[in-house]
């Protein structure tokens, strides 16, 4: 492979192990780390911290390794959004993963190749690794374009990132609100992004992270996501010890992994596949048929009535 691979760590040896194994049998030529610093009142995260970082010094393939440790904890929102920016500094495109992102060994050449084919297509904002309805018309196409960005296991290039705002100042504009309502094209899902967009700008409690400026940045310039026909990332790390992302029962945890076929079959033309977007939506929502959402209700009234 050729392109740069950034890797996000924390405190999660266990998960960050799994990642760089997962890396390490691709073999990128150059390797950026991003760390941030434990938190003073975490008795022990210090350690963790510290064997996270260990593990980036068994890199034994070709490859110039760049880090980027910070002492003190700035958060996940800042500590990954300032990382990102420096690795974009540095490179005009790279893969982004976090320590919780297991990537599928397709992923990277998936990566790799759309990264070089769409470089100058300014419509292109970022090529992600994660599929949330598994597959999606896997037998006739390699990927797909979707309005969303997603944050686990991606790519994109400095052009795009140049628009990343971490306060989404933009926000505040109506114009812009009504420039994104037009490109989403869709009320129910805006209101959605919306309210995740509102919440990043007031810097509200678990939504002061880098994803939704991210997903604005993209968005708010019409950007578009490209995404594989068969899920390429599965998210290891649900639980009570992540920050955000605490109920493993979440239908987005560990995702089990595919395969994908190369050579890429290519689209024809650019642009958004609205039923995906629809079908992952109402997947996210939990939407269930009628029938199954009486049956559940019976179900609940069974202790009730003693049936």
């Amino acid at each position: 492979m050729k392109t740069p691979v950034a890797l996000v760590i924390f405190n999660r040896p266990d998960t960050t192990e799994k990642v760089f194994e997962a890396i390490r049998r691709a073999k990128p030529p150059k390797l950026f780390v991003i760390a941030d610093g434990p938190r003073v009142d975490r008795p022990k995260e210090a350690e963790k911290c510290a064997a996270s970082r260990a593990i980036i010094k068994r890199v034994d393939w070709d490859c110039e390794v760049i880090e980027n440790y910070s002492d003190i904890n700035l958060g996940c929102g800042r500590r990954i959004a300032s990382g990102l920016s420096w690795v974009f500094e540095q490179v005009e495109q790279a893969i982004i993963l976090e320590d919780d992102c297991l990537p599928a060994p397709s992923f990277f050449r998936f990566c790799d190749e759309l990264l070089e084919k769409y470089q100058d297509d300014e419509r292109i904002m970022t090529i992600g690794g994660y599929n949330g309805l598994g597959k999606w018309k896997s037998n006739k196409q390699s990927y797909h374009f979707s309005f969303c960005p997603v944050p686990w296991g991606w790519a994109s290039w400095s052009r795009a990132w140049r628009y990343f705002d971490y306060d989404i100042k933009a926000w505040a504009d109506r114009e812009v609100k009504q420039q994104l309502k037009k490109f989403i094209a869709n009320d129910f899902q805006y209101r959605e992004m919306a309210k995740n967009f509102e919440k990043a700008y007031r810097k509200e409690k678990g939504y002061d992270f880098w994803g939704y400026q991210w997903f604005f940045a993209v968005m708010a310039n019409s950007g578009l996501t490209i995404l594989p026909s068969v899920n390429l990332i599965s998210n290891i790390g649900f639980g009570s010890n992540a920050t955000h992302l605490k109920s493993s029962h979440s239908v987005d945890a560990n995702s089990p992994l595919y395969s994908l076929q190369f050579p890429l079959k290519h689209n024809d033309s650019v642009r958004i596949d609205r039923y995906f977007d629809r079908k992952y939506m109402e997947r996210k929502r939990g939407k269930q048929p009628l029938i199954k959402k009486v049956q559940q209700k019976m179900l609940h009234l069974i202790p009730k009535f003693g049936f």
